[in-house]
């Protein structure tokens, strides 16, 4: 029997039991769905954070008072507060002047809260931040109106803000935000350039900040401690010694901290594969759990699947009897209810994907970003598939070794 004929009998039948088909179909639906929307979360998490990461430069790490290691328990804290020191601007001057591998070096602070005004509108508790100006190229600002700030803006600690799409479309509903004047604690700045809008992630708004070359900043906030903590950030001149560049910076903060070989760094290294390897450690476990605890749904699936094709065999025993008394081959029945349990299984698959789909799509638009990729899909279908082939193994295998007289005998 050619093939093209067996998958015609395989669709009739199970059109003809339409509503036991989409029954039987149901657990392998939520199976499939399940662990496409957990592998399309965990992709475009995964995309997210390495999207955050290219955005401070594929190539750039950070250098701040505290790193990963000091937040791994509270004794661990506690320790790195006594241990670690702020940084400041002598400590950037020293790496400055003295790193060989280092391209681009600069420093900020990071935000405070404020009250920003314009007129009569006001929005209240935006992030206040400052930076120098390199460090716009360093993490690649990318800017929809305006520009970034100068050089000679930073050093004369000028009164310009660089401002986030929500607090420039708030304050500035109907003219560009770029020339006005805004107030930020009663003080009053030129917006300079606004950012491209990013939208939100994790429900929280990417958007409504506004940051200051870093002297106006530390003029008229404070000191760069505590929550205003002044960081270091670098790029390495290439990419084939970045790893070089970030020893290089360590082993100069050591000699800048005094520190003895064996001593404990009092100060952080962040860099894009830290960060990764962070996320790989912390959320690996969780990974496979998520994927492996809905894959169950997929086996329950296959086993229900495996007890209709059973039912279909017991109920057509009549038909197999005939078939085989008029010429039908063992090897013909057992493709037909193997190709019946296959396509059945595939049309779950499909189904499941495309419910995946619809679920990605509204996941992305109110709570954070998805990832179907083209690889997941081909995989569902084939596990699917595969799980089709399991669970019509037996039952294809019993209908193919029915005597045909006996079969013809059913009632």
């Amino acid at each position: 029997m050619k093939f093209i004929e067996t998958l015609k009998l395989a669709a009739a039948a199970i059109w003809a039991h339409k509503l036991r088909s989409a029954l039987t179909l149901l657990g392998m639906i939520i199976g499939v769905a399940a662990v496409v929307v957990v592998v399309s979360l965990i992709q475009g998490f995964n995309n997210y954070i390495d999207e955050k990461i290219a955005n401070i430069g594929a190539k750039s790490y950070t250098i701040g008072r505290f790193g990963f290691d000091d937040f791994k328990d509270l004794d661990a804290i506690a320790a790195a507060q006594r241990r670690n020191k702020e940084l400041d601007f002598d400590d950037y001057e020293f790496l400055r002047t003295r790193l060989t591998l280092t391209d681009k070096l600069g420093a900020g602070g990071r935000p405070s809260t404020a009250q920003i005004k314009r007129g009569s509108e006001t929005i209240d508790d935006v992030p206040v931040d400052g930076t120098m100006a390199i460090v716009g190229d360093i993490q690649k600002v990318d800017v929809e109106d305006g520009r970034y700030f100068l050089d000679i803006e930073d050093n004369s600690a000028a009164r310009v803000a660089y401002v986030g799409a929500d607090v420039a479309n708030k304050l500035f509903p109907s003219s560009s935000a770029v020339g006005g004047e805004i107030d930020i604690n009663g003080l009053s700045y030129r917006v300079i350039g606004v950012a491209t809008a990013k939208g939100t992630v994790f429900g929280i708004p990417q958007d409504n900040f506004v940051t200051l070359p870093l002297r106006t900043y530390r003029q008229n906030f404070g000191p760069l401690v505590r929550q205003r903590s002044f960081y270091i950030v670098g790029t390495a001149k290439d990419d084939k010694h970045f790893d070089d560049a970030v020893d290089e910076a360590r082993q100069l903060m050591r000699i800048r901290r005094g520190l003895k070989a064996g001593e404990k760094d009092n100060f952080g290294i962040f860099t894009p594969d830290l960060i990764t390897g962070l996320r790989d450690q912390l959320f690996g476990v969780i990974y496979i759990v998520a994927v492996v605890v809905p894959g169950i749904a997929l086996v329950v699936g296959g086993i229900v699947v495996m007890n209709i094709m059973l039912v279909s065999v017991t109920e057509r025993t009549k038909e197999i009897g005939i078939r085989k008394a008029l010429g039908a081959r063992r090897k013909d029945i057992l493709k037909q209810f193997l190709v019946e349990a296959v396509v059945l299984s595939a049309i779950g698959g499909a189904t499941g994907v495309l419910i995946a789909w619809l679920l990605g799509r509204i996941v992305t638009a109110v709570l954070i970003p998805t990832y179907l990729s083209v690889w997941a899909v081909v995989i569902a279908v084939s596990v699917s598939g595969g799980i089709g082939i399991a669970a019509g193994i037996f039952p294809a295998w019993k209908a193919s070794s029915l005597d045909p007289i006996e079969a013809l005998r059913a009632d």
